[in-house]
């Protein structure tokens, strides 16, 4: 996913989707455990859109708190 359509979502859509993303990974993380993925760049895809979504939540976290 990338960063501006990050930008494009709610705040409670990105929450939603961050705790999808982490399912999908954990879920992929242990199928790889288990037998090798045919692709397992996917779990560096998948960390790599948890890290986008929670330095956008971070982001607006922080402009909230400087507007108040």
């Amino acid at each position: 996913m990338k960063a501006n359509v990050i930008r494009e979502m709610s705040t409670s859509e990105l929450k939603e989707r961050l705790v999808e993303e982490r399912k999908q990974l954990r879920k992929l993380k242990m199928n790889h455990a288990v037998s090798p993925l045919e692709n397992p760049l996917k779990i560096q895809a998948y960390r790599k859109t948890i890290a986008r979504i929670m330095t956008e939540l971070n982001k607006r976290e922080t402009e909230e708190l400087k507007q108040k």
